[in-house]
């Protein structure tokens, strides 16, 4: 993977990438500021196509400034429940990391207890990671595993801390393998109308990506 990473778009922070000065950068704000805070895409399962764009396992991620979450919780109590479904950011004010704890689970009863998985196209940003570490630093009966198709901002001192803190308040994070990845088409994605459920297809660098985001999570975590 010779090809440099740009770093991604400042818009999964709720910036625009090209500030502008003046009055337009004041209706650009206030515009911003008149969406709801948390207004987000929920479902059961995605389209195939944001799949396999936002998901793809990229060094290069231009224009992938969405983050969708794909998650399963089991609550484990005097009867197992498992609930299941995605979440997607659908403006830059609000991120589907925050979106979980504040529509999916508001709240931890504490005589039960929760495991629950992530798939997300790309890891928290450091907000995001914040958000986690409070979260379970509160709610010591939650144990959260969070699978990232690629790294976001990894190269940032402030994000690689990040990392290393959501990992010593109990997270675990990884790197989706390709099995991870047939995992969400098959539980996650929405085939078309009609039609039998179709095989997933990786594309060609799948594991070389894979490779190259676990190494540097390693590193990072080390």
């Amino acid at each position: 993977m010779a090809e440099k990473q740009e770093e991604p778009s400042n818009t999964q922070n709720g910036e625009p990438d090209n500030a502008e000065e003046g009055e337009e950068k004041k209706k650009k704000k206030l515009r911003r500021e008149d969406l709801p805070p948390f207004e987000i895409v929920t479902g059961e399962r995605l389209p195939a196509i944001f799949f396999k764009f936002q998901f793809r396992n990229v060094e290069y991620s231009s224009g992938r400034n969405k983050t969708f979450l794909c998650y399963v919780v089991e609550t484990q109590g005097k009867e197992s429940v498992t609930s299941r479904g995605y979440l997607e950011d659908e403006h830059a004010a609000a991120h589907a990391e925050m979106a979980f704890f504040n529509t999916i689970l508001p709240k931890c009863d504490s005589s039960l207890r929760y495991n629950i998985t992530w798939y997300v196209s790309s890891s928290p940003c450091v907000t995001c990671a914040e958000r986690i570490i409070d979260t379970l630093k509160k709610n010591k009966n939650l144990r959260l595993t969070i699978m990232v198709g690629r790294l976001f901002m990894w190269e940032e001192p402030e994000m690689q801390a990040a990392l290393k803190n959501m990992k010593s308040a109990g997270c675990k994070l990884r790197i989706m393998k390709p099995q991870d990845f047939e995992y969400v088409w098959q539980n996650f994605v929405e085939q078309e109308e009609g039609e039998e459920a179709k095989d997933f297809v990786p594309w060609e660098d799948i594991q070389e990506n894979f490779n190259y985001y676990e190494e540097k999570l390693a590193e990072i975590l080390h």
